[in-house]
């Protein structure tokens, strides 16, 4: 699991690789992935957006930005955790994801990001 915490704002990731997605013979490898937002604030704080760079082994770099996360814009107050799953289909076998998501305080109306860990996706068979 991967870990981070920025500004007070804890985040956890979990990921596996979806073989009933996925088709090898097509370089076509899908994985789903958990986040838990914690707010260790003592201030209630909204996620307005997201920035993802999704890295694929000899592939290069995609980014993908928007709104909220899983179509929502949830918001926290102290000590309260949002969790969702999603999903990235990678090009090869081999990738990396990392981030970050942006809030605003609701108490001050600033606006501040929090850093996504790096996790890493790998095909299972690749290690063994």
């Amino acid at each position: 699991m991967a870990h981070t915490q920025t500004k007070g704002i804890e985040i956890l990731v979990k990921n596996w690789f979806r073989d009933d997605l996925s088709s090898e013979s097509d370089s076509n490898y899908f994985y789903n992935y958990e986040i838990t937002i914690r707010n260790r604030l003592s201030y209630p704080v909204q996620l307005l957006s997201r920035e993802w760079h999704v890295v694929h082994l000899l592939h290069g770099v995609s980014n993908v930005s928007g709104e909220g996360v899983v179509g929502e814009t949830p918001t926290l107050m102290p000590g309260e955790e949002f969790t969702y799953v999603s999903g990235c289909e990678l090009l090869n076998s081999v990738g990396r994801m990392y981030g970050k998501f942006f809030f605003k305080d609701l108490s001050t109306k600033e606006l501040f990001y929090a850093e996504i860990p790096s996790f890493n996706l790998i095909y299972p068979p690749l290690l063994n």
